[in-house]
């Protein structure tokens, strides 16, 4: 008995001090404003991995209340893109603020009309003219069709420049050839691939292949989009851990995404919203209810267009 006493007590005093060493790691991961965490990309630089995504935002004038309503709130981190005609909205919000530019984390897209060596770095300086800004930090190539090695080559120049910070790939998931191309073709490695993740489609393969490259991960569509139609909230599971926490299953899920390691730009115009999202960072989920979450998985994408009914809709989109 004095034996399995003796036991019992090492077994908890491991287990205590277990639980202690992870809430050190907690504590001492680096943050941003209103405990946003930060990670440093495989260029070095840090980026919060939390923002506002701005796709599908109702007008211009929307997305700079959003945006201010937004930075009020203590998002540092803005997701923007010339085909979402949000940069200038961002501009206007940020300059309202008086927040300085340096603060702010400011990402854009080209569009694939806006490809190719010569044309891409007039494309980056209209940019900077929308956004008001001399730099930008995260620059994408928003979808792998066209010139997109082209452009790439002019991103470099616009980086060696200082006008970017951070390169970054959108949507090239798409395939293992687009990924591929623009790995072998690259200079300045991309240090971000932004592609749709959530719990209902995790997406662990592509994962796999951009963790190999050291590449941030960053989630659209983390809620599901309005094409799921609240298909995530209704989910049981991610409800009952809600009610667990006296949360929303909205903040559930985005907690989820920060817990696994990924950077989360969730879209929303309703000042309710965007204030309810940020507010993930005073609570955690247990292995458990991660291993719960993780177990939803059923590679089940909302947004399934081919590639060339995406190439088709890029052609036909006038900037």
């Amino acid at each position: 008995m004095k034996t399995l006493d003796f036991l019992c007590r090492a077994a908890w005093k491991g287990l205590a001090g277990l639980l202690a060493l992870t809430s050190f790691v907690f504590a001492q991961e680096k943050t941003g404003t209103a405990g946003v965490p930060l990670v440093k990309l495989n260029n070095g630089v840090e980026m919060p991995r939390f923002g506002l995504g701005s796709f599908l935002q109702p007008s211009e004038d929307i997305c700079e209340q959003s945006c201010l309503t937004a930075l009020e709130a203590g998002y540092r981190h803005f997701d923007l893109a010339h085909a979402y005609n949000s940069e200038r909205a961002l501009g206007r919000a940020v300059k309202k603020s008086g927040i300085p530019r340096e603060e702010i984390w400011i990402t854009s897209k080209l569009w694939p009309t806006e490809y190719g060596e010569g044309v891409t770095i007039k494309a980056i300086d209209s940019m900077l003219d929308r956004l008001q800004t001399g730099y930008i930090d995260l620059l994408y190539v928003h979808q792998p069709v066209g010139d997109f090695v082209g452009a790439w080559k002019d991103m470099e120049k616009a980086v060696r420049a200082g006008k970017v910070r951070t390169l970054g790939i959108s949507n090239f998931d798409a395939n293992d050839e687009v990924f591929q191309t623009i790995m072998d073709s690259s200079t300045i490695k991309p240090a971000v691939l932004q592609m749709e993740c959530h719990p209902y489609a995790q997406r662990l393969e592509m994962r796999e292949k951009a963790k190999a490259y050291g590449i941030q991960v960053e989630c659209w569509f983390p809620l599901g989009g309005a094409a799921s139609q609240g298909a995530l909230f209704k989910d049981p599971v991610i409800k009952r851990i809600a009610e667990a926490h006296g949360k929303s299953p909205a903040q559930v899920i985005l907690r989820w995404h920060i817990q696994e390691g990924f950077s989360v730009i969730p879209g929303a115009s309703n000042p309710d919203y965007i204030k309810e999202n940020i507010r993930i960072f005073d609570f955690e989920l247990s292995p458990d209810e991660m291993r719960q979450i993780r177990a939803l998985n059923k590679e089940q994408r909302f947004f399934n267009a081919s590639l060339e009914d995406v190439e088709k809709m890029v052609w036909s989109l006038k900037l």
